[in-house]
C-alpha cells in the first residue's frame, strides 16, 4: 500500500513540474510575428487566420509546442520549404509563434445554437 501511495505521489510531483514549465516558448513579440507571417508569406498556405488553407495545415488556435513547431519550420515535411536559421531567427520564430498564441480558441459547439439541434 505504501508503494502505491509513493508512485501516486511521485507522478503528482512529476505532474506539476512538467504544468510550471512545459517547455515554454521563448518570449515573443505578437505584433512582429504578425508583420513576419505576413512579409515572410507564412499567410499564402496557412491564411491570414492561421487556420490552414488548401496547401498548408491549421496553425493557430492552439497551436504545436515551441520545440514542434521550430522543428517543423527549420526541418518540415511535405511541400513546405525549410527555412534556415539565416533566413528566420530563432527570436522571429518566437515572435510568430507569439503571434500564433494570440488566436482565440473557437466557441464550444454546445454554445452555437444551430448546431443544438
Amino acid at each position: 500500500m505504501r508503494f502505491v501511495i509513493l508512485m501516486i505521489l511521485t507522478m503528482m510531483a512529476s505532474a506539476v513540474t512538467a504544468q510550471q514549465n512545459p517547455q515554454a516558448p521563448p518570449s515573443g513579440n505578437a505584433e512582429n510575428g504578425k508583420k513576419i507571417f505576413t512579409a515572410y508569406g507564412c499567410y499564402q498556405c496557412h491564411n491570414y487566420a492561421a487556420n490552414g488553407g488548401g496547401a498548408g495545415p491549421r496553425l493557430a488556435p492552439r497551436p504545436i509546442a515551441f520545440p514542434a513547431f521550430t522543428r517543423a519550420i527549420r526541418t518540415p515535411r511535405d511541400e513546405m520549404p525549410p527555412y534556415s536559421l539565416k533566413m528566420v531567427t530563432d527570436q522571429e520564430l518566437a515572435d510568430i509563434y507569439a503571434y500564433l498564441l494570440t488566436f482565440p480558441a473557437p466557441p464550444a459547439v454546445d454554445s452555437i445554437p444551430a448546431l443544438r439541434q
